[in-house]
């Protein structure tokens, strides 16, 4: 990843999503629809958002029935993520909306951290769990730093706080541009387990003091 001169070192995100469990479905379909992906970079954070593509309404009719359709486990928050071949060991933190629609982004200062959207689907749970992790901080790389080195096929996991460790394989990795965010394709909810990572990309904008794009990694649990 491009480190712009004198800027941070690798950028930060602040994602957010959609799916739930039982009573919180409805929540979930709402939540991907004001969530455009608000990642940062800089030392200040950037709220720009795309306007969401359809009513909360639609989005709610439109969600698959909660039916699992495969492997799955019982809702439960995850504790750490580990991805060994980007070496990354990090705690989660509860990240929740903003009044804006947006989910707030992890801890700027934080270069060892990760956050996931605390009212939407846990990792390993039927539904897109979302996890959002800086690219870098102010002053050095943080724990999304090297989130585009994994291929199809690398494997991660979460350790949850029922005591399970939750393995995902990736299936694809994907950089889109922040105007151009296929929020309901990244954040739509599932009748399977999956997962998304989401960091900054994209070259620094020093006037915005954001990255211009997300790379986004699609797994499923294993």
């Amino acid at each position: 990843m491009a480190v712009p001169p004198s800027s941070p070192a690798h950028a930060a995100p602040a994602p957010a999503d959609q799916g739930s469990r039982g009573s919180m479905t409805v929540l979930g379909a709402v939540v991907l629809l004001f969530l455009a992906l608000s990642f940062f970079g800089g030392n200040e954070p950037s709220y720009h958002s795309a306007p969401p593509p359809h009513s909360p309404q639609a989005a709610s009719s439109t969600s698959p029935a909660r039916h699992p359709a495969g492997k799955h486990l019982p809702r439960s928050e995850p504790v750490r993520l580990l991805i060994p071949k980007i070496s990354v060991d990090a705690p989660f933190t509860d990240l929740s909306l903003t009044p804006s629609g947006q989910l707030e982004a992890p801890p700027a200062h934080d270069t060892n951290l990760v956050g996931w959207h605390a009212e939407g689907t846990s990792p390993g749970e039927t539904g897109t769990a979302i996890i959002a992790g800086h690219i870098d901080t102010a002053t050095a790389p943080a724990v999304f730093a090297d989130l585009g080195e994994l291929e199809e096929g690398d494997v991660f996991k979460v350790r949850r706080a029922d005591g399970r460790t939750a393995s995902f394989v990736v299936d694809d990795l994907e950089t889109f541009e922040k105007d151009r965010f296929p929020s309901r394709r990244v954040y739509a909810d599932t009748d399977k387990a999956e997962v998304r990572l989401i960091t900054c990309a994209g070259d620094y904008d020093r006037a915005a003091k954001d990255y211009t794009a997300n790379l986004v990694v699609f797994a499923h649990l294993r």
